[in-house]
């Protein structure tokens, strides 16, 4: 089992920069393929980014490319989301997530479901 904190959320101007962190506990994190989704308001819940348990890959939905980068420290049960030229669009509560298997080599997930731990979401707001 695992419990996730997101935290480094906050308001920024357009073309800003946020980096998030998901705090785990637990000592099965370095084992989990892990995800951010983000959901706006009266939006359905959305990938952003996922990393494989060992860090060796990662995977990005389209509008993340190039701008956001995913990683993990796994001696600090720790991971990050680096988000640069913030977008008024990428306003949203950012979640952090664990794949319900351990180790796995599966594809990464892309889609909700299958993430079976969350932490509570980070507000992330972009002014223009």
């Amino acid at each position: 089992q695992v419990q996730l904190v997101e935290s480094g959320g906050g308001l920024v101007q357009a073309g800003g920069s946020l980096r998030l962190s998901c705090a785990a506990s637990g000592r099965a994190f370095s084992r989990y393929n892990m995800g951010w989704f983000r959901q706006a308001p009266g939006k359905e819940r959305d990938f952003v980014a996922a990393i494989r348990w060992s860090g060796s890959a990662t995977n990005y939905a389209g509008s993340a490319k190039g701008r956001f980068t995913v990683s993990r420290d796994n001696a600090k049960n720790t991971l990050y989301l680096q988000m640069n030229s913030l977008q008024p669009e990428d306003t949203a509560v950012y979640y952090c997530a664990a794949d319900h298997l351990l180790q796995s080599t599966l594809p990464l997930r892309t889609t909700p479901r299958g993430y079976y731990y969350w932490g509570q979401g980070t507000q992330v707001t972009v002014s223009s």
